[in-house]
């Protein structure tokens, strides 16, 4: 299955997504002023591959002025009906459809390894104001957490991927991000925030059907998988309530 048949599934799936996904906590907003040196409060920011909108809100909220950028027409629908006021543009990363040096922050929650950094990093630094702030960011599920570690592996061997393993140091993860020899940038920081939610154990398993490897199964297929895990997390939390782990992994850098 190719990546960009991954990323259009989630197209069909947007209603799914946006009420099931993870959001993200206040630190990690928090440590994106402290980097970017400037609170968001009157910042001229873009959020792409914004999706239903979950990080712009957070962005939005802090009274940031932000426009969303999403190439998907089922995801844009879903924005547009969550966050109606604010403006939101087809297109993405690699081609941004911004002015030169007019941004104060872009984003990019979930969303830039849907791009090709090759391009969407010199486009980065080009709409980009100097002293301006770049952020990349995901959610990642905390393996050092017995149970999520080991689901992890059965959804790996399931969708036919390589197990989970250990985030890559600050260099690697520079390296991984296509950050390393990019012209015109400043030095690149990584931070890790850790939090959690407590979600419906339904919650939890449409959040894990909602990610793009599952979204490309067969239907069958899919449910059978979540079957299983339902009746494991049913003994696991027999409350029904399930506490996901998440470590926010947070790269930034600037326009010099």
């Amino acid at each position: 299955m190719t990546t960009v048949s991954r990323a259009h599934s989630f197209n069909a799936a947007a209603a799914q997504y946006a009420a099931n996904r993870p959001s993200y906590p206040p630190a990690l907003i928090d440590a994106v002023e402290a980097l970017a040196g400037r609170p968001l409060a009157g910042a001229c920011v873009a959020d792409v591959g914004a999706g239903t909108g979950i990080a712009t809100a957070l962005l939005h909220a802090r009274g940031a002025h932000v426009v969303a950028v999403e190439p998907g027409e089922g995801m844009a629908v879903a924005f547009r009906q969550t966050l109606p006021a604010v403006p939101i543009v087809r297109a993405d990363g690699n081609a941004l459809p911004f002015t030169d040096a007019s941004l104060d922050l872009l984003t990019y929650a979930q969303s830039w390894h849907w791009t090709t950094p090759e391009r969407s990093a010199p486009e980065a630094m080009r709409v980009l104001r100097p002293g301006g702030t770049l952020a990349l960011w995901w959610n990642i599920s905390a393996l050092d957490v017995p149970w999520i570690s080991a689901q992890q592996e059965r959804i790996a061997r399931h969708v036919g991927e390589n197990g989970p393993t250990q985030r890559p140091d600050e260099a690697r993860a520079i390296e991984l991000s296509g950050l390393a020899d990019l012209p015109g940038r400043g030095d690149v920081t990584l931070r890790h925030i850790r939090w959690s939610r407590r979600v419906p154990l339904e919650t939890h398993l449409a959040n894990i059907g909602s990610h793009s490897a599952f979204l490309v199964l067969d239907q069958a297929d899919a449910e059978a998988f979540l079957a299983e895990e339902r009746a494991r997390l049913s003994e696991l939390f027999p409350d029904g309530t399930v506490e996901e782990t998440y470590l926010v992994e947070l790269l930034t850098t600037t326009r010099t």
